[in-house]
């Protein structure tokens, strides 16, 4: 079947010479419609070709206007020229009956020029849409993030806690909204207290559901704990975390350190699984990093992880801090900014005084209004036990 013949319309005198001029645009693939006044010519034209004796000048920006237009002559005048140039005119051309190839070729790109144009607007328009509703998702998943981030924040003990003797402190700084970071601080009798800090790979909400998952895990794993083995239930803990992050398949890991004060004894009994930055302890005298080593959990099936020991004096303070603390950190090395990390512990004391010192003042509750960070920042601390009992 034939293609529809594009329609042009012809705004000329009647005449011998407006029949030549629709003869000469007529040959080829174009169907013309001739008429003196643009009213008169039929519905559907898509070009106006307008000779200067029918369509004076004046007139030419309101034509252009409402449909793209041609304006041929019979003889050149300059002033004319710039007139069809500010009146926004597709062409001009002077003698177009003895040019009509080159007639029928202005026709031809000019209508090529109006189809990309009607295309492109289409396309504006379609991107505007899309983008809408992308803004629209977008401010959508911010408040389900938001809300998300809120629950997440209810889920952490108080960030000033006292248990046994041992008062614990932290700030959990997510990277925008939702945060891979979690920690938690529990006593289990007047003897022993329970506490784990961990960093789930990646941040934001498939992180943040595993943190979910840690705390009903380890919630559950304490109430069936009958106070017995202390010194081995930290490895216990990782080793079942390990084999219930491996069943779910959702292809999370993370590094965690588990720990259990005795308030009797003063000792700390703990396991790690792959912790970076290792636990720093403040004895009063110096700050050193805590022995032991273990595989991340939630990577390897039938690992085990071993069982440590720290004896404790009356007063310390260990320092617990998630690697999102490295990327605030100057050095080339990592060793460079783990020795930066001591340093600077030492000269500040505590959380706040560290974490303002890193360039990170901002305020839990409002992560959304401060700049994205490069990954969740999390700091802890116990210090204890000369604090009384709660």
């Amino acid at each position: 079947m034939d293609k529809p013949r594009t329609l042009i319309g012809l705004l000329d005198l009647p005449g011998s010479s407006r029949d030549a001029l629709a003869e000469t645009l007529g040959k080829g693939r174009f169907a013309v419609a001739a008429a003196e006044r643009l009213e008169d010519l039929p519905d559907g034209v898509e070009l106006i070709v307008a000779h200067v004796r029918a369509v004076p000048s004046r007139e030419w920006p309101a034509l252009s206007r409402r449909v793209p237009t041609v304006v041929v002559t019979e003889s050149r005048l300059d002033e004319e020229l710039l007139h069809a140039v500010d009146s926004g005119l597709v062409d001009y051309l002077v003698e177009p009956l003895r040019h009509g190839d080159v007639l029928r070729r202005l026709v031809a790109r000019s209508l090529e020029h109006q189809q990309l144009a009607e295309e492109h607007a289409r396309d504006r328009a379609r991107l505007a849409e899309l983008n809408e509703n992308l803004e629209t998702h977008l401010a959508m998943l911010r408040l389900d993030q938001q809300a998300g981030g809120h629950i997440q924040r209810k889920l952490l003990p108080p960030e000033s806690l006292t248990l046994n003797g041992v008062r614990c402190d932290f700030r959990l700084v997510p990277s925008l909204y939702l945060s891979g970071d979690f920690l938690d601080f529990q006593r289990f009798d007047a003897r022993y207290s329970v506490f784990y800090f961990a960093d789930v790979s990646g941040h934001g909400a498939s992180s943040a559901f595993v943190t979910v998952l840690l705390k009903y895990l380890c919630n559950r794993w304490l109430n069936d704990w009958d106070g017995d083995s202390p010194e081995t239930l930290p490895a216990r803990w990782l080793a079942r975390l390990n084999r219930e992050l491996l069943d779910t398949g959702i292809g999370k890991h993370a590094t965690l350190f588990v720990g259990v004060l005795d308030a009797a004894t003063h000792r700390l009994h703990y396991s790690l699984g792959a912790q970076m930055p290792m636990p720093l302890c403040d004895d009063g005298q110096s700050l050193e990093a805590l022995a032991g080593e273990g595989m991340p959990v939630g990577l390897f099936p039938g690992i085990d992880y071993p069982n440590y020991c720290l004896e404790l004096p009356a007063s310390f303070r260990l320092w617990l801090c998630s690697d999102g603390v490295l990327e605030c950190l100057p050095g080339e090395t990592l060793t460079a900014r783990l020795d930066e990390l001591k340093r600077r512990i030492t000269a500040s004391g505590d959380i706040r005084t560290l974490l303002a010192g890193l360039g990170v003042e901002r305020d839990d509750d409002t992560p959304h209004d401060q700049e994205e960070l490069p990954d969740d920042l999390t700091i802890m601390t116990l210090s204890g036990f000369n604090h009384g009992n709660q």
